[in-house]
């Protein structure tokens, strides 16, 4: 039986705040979190729920590219572009022995959901975008002693999914013809690792981790490019990409009697993601689908999805309290990095966030994080990169907006 510490180091104060992850850059949900290895008693189950609410706008539409439909009329202002998404999460852990752990978890780290529907100006850009994901993962760690605390080595695997659809204003038809919208499925799957290492002195509740989740590649991805609703056909269509890998330092140590700070820094190679092309898989093997830009003047793309990312970096620090045997509680402030190169909605983001954590009894903890974010302002345009226009179905502006989050977790030790 391994001793059981329910004081500051084992309160995982950054748990507490899981509202602030929600909102990170590129297709960022709940992202990749190990904290629950961590817990030093021997079995733990821990599920928590996260509701985002962000409140993006987009002003000062125009149609820049009136081939593909034209939206004379249409709303050009106040357009709201997101919604609101929950995240869930469960996890189980199991201590076998002094020395391993191992945990196993259920989680959607990436996703989107854009919904500006058909009445706005730039419905030829964007009628509704959504991704989801599901993850599926295991990861060990076996610990020895290293002078006045523990060093332990991280591993694991983790399996896949994600799927989605888009829809937009493919050609101003006849109504006779149809509603002029083309719609595109996807769906594909892949495995992944991850690998670290974490240093750790009890008596400080100090823990200090790095690890590196590698890339997920989708390398065949399936779907449907329906264009019935112009008069064409149904077309099976594949591509590839990749989820990108990341590596996160986190670190954490008491300060003095019930106090703990915190912090942590993320790199996120969103920059894999440029334009995923879609082909005909008709054509599969007689022609290269990649994107068709000067470098690459012949290719089989009927269809993309344009983003154009780059890197991420989010950083955060914080500070916990133990109020009691009871009550812990903690704050936070994080800043992303935005990954939009030109086109899109994705910029700095700085996030407050708060938490508190009542513990009944030594055998369940129930916490409670809320966050207040603020999206930076920007505009959307048309760009050229490698002698491909990108951005040109439509343009907008948009202004400083709100992001809120509100997360909740229930954690049984045994």
């Amino acid at each position: 039986m391994r001793k059981k510490n329910f004081g500051l180091g084992a309160m995982t104060a950054a748990t507490l705040l899981a509202a602030t992850s929600a909102q990170a850059g590129g297709l960022e949900r709940g992202g990749y979190n190990i904290d629950l290895l961590f817990d030093p008693s021997d079995y733990v189950i821990d599920s928590s729920v996260t509701y985002v609410n962000p409140q993006r706008k987009l002003n000062n539409v125009r149609d820049t590219n009136p081939l593909d439909g034209t939206n004379a009329g249409r709303p050009s202002d106040g357009v709201r572009a997101t919604e609101g998404y929950w995240v869930p999460r469960i996890g189980f852990k199991a201590g076998i022995g002094e020395a391993v752990d191992c945990m196993f978890d259920y989680s959607q780290p990436w996703g989107a959901h854009l919904n500006q529907g058909r009445n706005w100006v730039g419905a030829n850009e964007n009628i509704e975008t959504k991704i989801k994901s599901n993850n599926y993962a295991t990861t060990c760690s076996y610990s020895f002693d290293a002078g006045p605390g523990k060093f332990r080595i991280i591993g694991g695997a983790f399996y896949q999914e994600l799927s989605g659809f888009q829809d937009r204003l493919a050609a101003e038809v006849p109504a006779f013809v149809g509603t002029g919208v083309g719609h595109l499925e996807m769906e594909g799957d892949g495995w992944g690792w991850r690998a670290g290492v974490a240093y750790e002195i009890e008596e400080y509740a100090l823990r200090t981790s790095l690890v590196y989740n590698s890339a997920v590649k989708l390398d065949d991805i399936t779907g449907i490019l329906d264009l019935r609703q112009i008069g064409q056909a149904v077309i099976p269509v594949y591509g590839s990409t990749s989820m990108p890998d990341s590596v996160e330092l986190k670190f954490q140590t008491g300060v003095a009697p019930g106090w703990l700070v915190f912090g942590s820094v993320k790199w996120t190679d969103w920059s894999q993601l440029q334009s995923l092309p879609f082909c005909a898989t008709a054509t599969k093997g007689a022609v290269s689908c990649v994107t068709r830009d000067a470098s690459n003047p012949v290719s089989g793309e009927l269809t993309s999805i344009d983003l154009l990312y780059r890197d991420g970096w989010t950083i955060s620090g914080g500070v916990g309290h133990k109020f009691n045997e009871q009550w812990s509680g903690a704050a936070s402030l994080t800043w992303d990095r935005g990954v939009s190169t030109g086109i899109g909605t994705h910029t700095d983001t700085w996030t407050l966030g708060a938490g508190v954590s009542y513990t009944p009894t030594e055998n369940i903890e129930l916490r409670l994080s809320g966050a207040l974010g603020l999206l930076t302002s920007g505009s959307s345009r048309a760009i050229v990169k490698d002698g491909r226009a990108y951005g040109q179905r439509a343009s907008y502006d948009f202004d400083n907006d709100l992001v809120s989050a509100i997360s909740t977790s229930l954690k049984v030790k045994f």
